[in-house]
């Protein structure tokens, strides 16, 4: 496939992104950029958001994990749709009941001022690895696949692609966003279908068939009753629904686009929309992962994980069109998660942070000014997370990104716990101390836990590697902490607030 043909539609991709931008970020101001004027519709909400939760991520790994796992992944899938169902009928009532353009400041108003700032500051560090984590996966693929033929260094390729991100979500933001993550979903969704018929087709199989040939071969297990694995179907389910309430109930990213819808009722609608639908999505990438597989086997090909769907779709082995819709299907699952976490960033920096709407003295002159400047630090910043996620060049992204979430969105899962279910009194001063204690203590339990993990990722060796291994095996007989490393953390967090607080005095 022509390196070259295939860069024309990534940049003709581009162009009708920018158009999509310059019309609807027209007469925007600040409110239209941070909340969208809460004027949202929420049916193009609900479908935008498929695009930002799944990412490139989804759209290459997921099928990856069908060769180790089957279609164990759709346990956490399960858990997803419990931990939307919270997030519609607990969390969104509470931000449109105070009506909040960022969500933490649920938490100046509940503990105080340092508790706000805490909570930013976590969701600001959680959601840039995870960003930039999904950025590399995706610039690599375009990189190995494309550029490198053409000999673009990879730097220049990662530059590149944040500077459009930048210039199509520099001035309308949520408001441009909820159009653009439209168009991207379509054009997501188009390539998963596409792609799994074009794989059918090649092998001579219909859906039945097909579906027959995987379960022979083992790839349509989904329950895992070993409860000592890090995969056993409690854990995947309970943990896949933190992992929701985490990362998009506390996430000022995903919530943002809700609270644009002007309506409560809208919201709960767009919410259960688009949790509904994520589930036969996700099922859809686990099936396509079946396909690939099956297609591997046929071809006599040796390969696992992120690499196995990129190589069959660019390599020759489908038709041109396949491999246009794969590089614009990839695209599009990276850009609803890299754009909207430019925006979501840049929104709570200058609100929860710098405090700009607090300031009654600035003007808006100087409120987009600042909320410019801003934007173009983040944009960097992701560059530079991006060159460093290269030289770790590690292929499990997705472990990776889970094992991210378990150590930054626990303390964000633990605070707003305790601010919700208890009407305990907290030292303002202490909530940010305990915050920071609780991943410290999470990661020394997991390095005990995951010993053989942390072993083989720190290179480590001699005496301290043999007690590690041999404390791991004597304290946890073998059960491996998984995904639920995040609901660990939140309680670690919230048992250390509740250890520092008092019964309110308040009648």
């Amino acid at each position: 496939m022509s390196s070259t043909i295939l860069l024309f539609f990534v940049v003709a991709y581009f162009a009708l992104l920018l158009i999509v931008a310059y019309y609807t970020s027209k007469k925007s101001d600040n409110d239209s950029f941070f909340i969208g004027n809460r004027n949202s519709n929420w049916m193009l909400v609900a479908f935008g958001m498929i695009g930002t939760s799944l990412s490139g991520v989804t759209f290459v790994s997921v099928p990856g994990t069908v060769g180790g796992g089957g279609f164990q992944y759709f346990q956490v899938v399960i858990g997803y749709f419990l931990g939307y169902i919270a997030v519609a009928y607990i969390l969104l009532p509470l931000y449109y009941r105070l009506q909040l353009t960022s969500i933490y400041t649920y938490l100046q108003g509940r503990i105080g001022m340092t508790s706000y700032k805490t909570g930013a500051l976590f969701f600001i560090i959680s959601r840039t690895l995870g960003a930039t984590a999904r950025l590399y996966l995706v610039v690599n693929i375009l990189q190995i696949f494309i550029l490198n033929n053409m000999g673009v260094p990879f730097w220049l390729s990662a530059f590149i692609i944040l500077l459009l991100i930048l210039l199509y979500t520099f001035e309308g933001g949520v408001k441009t966003i909820v159009y653009t993550d439209t168009l991207q979903t379509t054009f997501m969704l188009l390539g998963l279908v596409v792609c799994i018929f074009a794989i059918l087709s090649n092998l001579d199989l219909g859906i039945a068939d097909s579906f027959a040939q995987m379960k022979t071969a083992g790839y349509t297990k989904v329950f895992n009753t070993d409860y000592k694995s890090g995969g056993f179907f409690l854990k995947q389910i309970i943990g896949g629904a933190f992992i929701t309430i985490g990362m998009t109930g506390l996430d000022q990213e995903m919530m943002q686009k809700n609270i644009s819808v002007n309506k409560l009722g809208d919201s709960q609608k767009n919410m259960l929309t688009f949790s509904t639908i994520i589930l036969f999505v996700n099922l859809m990438f686990l099936f396509l992962g079946g396909c690939l597989y099956l297609f591997a086997t046929k071809n006599g090909m040796d390969i696992k994980g992120d690499d196995l769907f990129p190589t069959i779709a660019l390599h020759g082995y489908l038709s041109m069109a396949v491999s246009i819709l794969f590089i614009i299907g990839l695209i599009s699952a990276l850009f609803p998660s890299a754009d909207g976490a430019l925006t979501a960033l840049t929104s709570s920096f200058c609100i929860d942070i710098l405090g700009i709407k607090r300031n009654e003295q600035l003007t808006e002159a100087q409120r987009k000014k600042t909320r410019l400047t801003v934007h173009l630090s983040f944009a960097i910043l992701f560059f530079i997370c991006t060159m460093i996620f290269k030289w770790i060049d590690d292929k499990s992204i997705i472990d990776i990104i889970l094992k991210l979430a378990g150590y930054t969105y626990g303390p964000l899962l633990g605070l707003f716990s305790f601010g919700i279910l208890t009407k305990r009194t907290i030292n303002d001063k202490l909530v940010l101390p305990m915050c920071l204690l609780a991943p410290f203590l999470t990661l020394i339990l997991d390095m005990i836990n995951n010993a053989d993990w942390f072993i083989k990722k720190l290179t480590l060796q001699g005496v301290f590697a043999e007690q590690l291994t041999s404390i791991s095996s004597s304290i946890f007989n073998g059960y491996k902490i998984g995904i639920e490393l995040l609901i660990i953390n939140g309680l670690i967090t919230f048992f250390l607030l509740f250890t520092v607080s008092r019964k309110s005095t308040s009648h």
